[in-house]
């Protein structure tokens, strides 16, 4: 598979050069950054140096597939020729995740450049669309909070274990916001801070909404989801809460046994989704595609709580993108991804 990067000098983007580099079916051929045109790759990331590559304005090498890491509304431009001539595409933005044209341009404040393919566009979870991404030509790639908390709620959802209203406290690392400056990232507004934002709508609520909806016929859950930036530079703690149908499952001790159980069965024979006894830590997925995911009831009130940890540059990106590829192409899912968290 010769592989094309739109914008390699975005986190994402860069990240995804990593991953490439050690895959064994891929060959990257081309990679874009009109900011870095005609630089080579190790020079603006000397980390990369042993990659004999040119950063170029446009992918002009002929391409199996292409990721597109560029900024939502910039994303679908660049994305539709390669669509159009029967190249594969994986758009890390969320260009093509809302199936509505006129529900994109409420969240993104744009027309959207080719509405069609919003209603042909497969989500990319691989989880949980096995099949559609494997005959797709143009995945959307989940954002990195929607990856978590879907993939939190996904097992009771389907189930109708529990009501419409879900509490989603989500936690993530400075990387979240992209490689440009801004004084919300800075490191002296940033460091020993915690704070949260976008609290009357994240651009990612509509995604998790939809995303949710499509797992039961007929249930329309109402999500209360506040993101918050935490001081560190990778990572995604999801915290989830929610009502259990009321007598589904017993009492507290016996639906934290049946929960727990559900969980472990729903993602018995995934590569990349671990459900583990004890609340995750970002830490232990600091690098690789995995997925933590810890279900309990709690004692007291009844009430189901979901934690779910990532890193928001692999499974939350690079590394989902990776893994949609390799089932668009047939190859084994794990292809490139078999990494180990870096720890301490």
């Amino acid at each position: 598979m010769k592989a094309g990067i739109i914008n390699v000098t975005g986190y994402a983007g860069v990240e995804l050069v990593r991953l490439l580099q050690r895959h064994p079916e891929a060959e990257l051929v081309a990679v874009t950054g009109r900011s870095a045109a005609g630089q080579k790759l190790g020079a603006v990331f000397p980390h990369l140096a042993d990659i004999d590559m040119t950063i170029q304005e446009e992918v002009t090498a002929s391409v199996d597939v292409v990721f597109s890491a560029l900024p939502q509304v910039a994303s679908a431009p660049a994305c539709l020729p390669f669509v159009r001539s029967g190249v594969k595409v994986v758009d890390i933005s969320a260009d093509f995740r809302l199936h509505s044209a006129a529900l994109y341009r409420e969240w993104y404040g744009a027309e959207h450049p080719a509405p069609d393919l919003l209603e042909t566009s497969v989500y990319g979870l691989t989880e949980l669309d096995r099949e559609g991404i494997s005959n797709a030509s143009l995945v959307a790639n989940p954002g990195c909070y929607p990856t978590g908390v879907v993939l939190a709620l996904a097992p009771v959802v389907k189930a109708g274990l529990i009501g419409s209203r879900i509490i989603v406290d989500a936690k993530s690392g400075v990387s979240g916001g992209g490689r440009g400056f801004s004084l919300t990232t800075h490191f002296s507004e940033v460091n020993e801070n915690v704070f949260p934002y976008s609290t009357e709508g994240h651009r990612h609520l509509p995604e998790i909404t939809q995303e949710l909806a499509r797992l039961r016929p007929g249930y329309q859950p109402e999500v209360v989801f506040i993101p918050h930036l935490v001081p560190m530079t990778r990572g995604i703690l999801d915290s989830c809460y929610a009502e259990l149908v009321d007598g589904a499952l017993g009492d507290p001790l016996q639906a934290d046994e049946a929960i727990r159980e559900l969980y472990k069965e729903f993602y018995r024979e995934e590569p990349f989704v671990k459900v583990v006894d004890e609340p995750p830590q970002t830490k232990q997925t600091w690098g690789n595609n995995n997925c933590l995911i810890c279900p309990m009831v709690d004692s007291r009130t009844g009430r189901l709580m979901v934690f779910s940890a990532l890193d928001n540059l692999v499974k939350g990106a690079a590394g989902q993108a990776v893994q949609n590829m390799n089932l668009m192409f047939g190859v084994p899912e794990t292809a490139g991804l078999q990494l180990t968290a870096i720890y301490p």
